[in-house]
């Protein structure tokens, strides 16, 4: 286990967890509704130059599935387009489903998983923050390939 620090610590490790993952391959990132967005957009800027077709499914309910793209100016966003998630070669689930106000169950995160995956087994990368897989015990339910674990600090001067 490796620690790294800060924004460029946790987009680093994230770049590393899918640079197996060929260029062109299709992402789908599954997360709560408004609370996880904000970071696969940080995520989807952060392979910006894999060519990866990224989709954003909220709360792995997969016939919601919008794109993800690059807006000039802004930077990536998920955009009110739909996109079909089948046939993933990675799928990134955010902690933020594990947080029973906010997610939904590992059974249905699972199901997801086998609903998009195609002829191989896509790649599947856990990004969560203060252990919040292992204290919800998604780490023994989900076969994670990586899981990317962020401890946030705040301090007000």
């Amino acid at each position: 286990m490796e620690k790294k620090k800060g924004i460029v610590g946790f987009t680093g490790t994230f770049s590393e967890s899918i640079a197996d993952v060929k260029e062109g391959s299709k992402v789908v990132f599954t997360g709560s509704v408004a609370v996880c967005s904000p970071f696969i957009e940080l995520l989807a800027y952060t392979v910006r130059d894999r060519g990866f077709d990224m989709l954003y499914v909220p709360k792995a309910n997969a016939k919601e599935a919008r794109k993800i793209k690059a807006i000039e100016n802004i930077g990536y966003s998920v955009v009110d387009e739909k996109g079909d998630p089948k046939n993933a070669d990675a799928i990134v689930v955010l902690g933020g489903l594990a947080m029973p106000k906010f997610g939904c169950t590992p059974v249905e995160v699972n199901q997801m998983i086998e609903s998009l995956s195609g002829d191989e087994k896509p790649k599947i990368i856990g990004v969560g923050f203060m252990n919040i897989f292992e204290k919800a015990g998604w780490d023994k339910k989900i076969d994670f390939d990586t899981v990317i674990d962020i401890t946030m600090e705040a301090e007000i001067k």
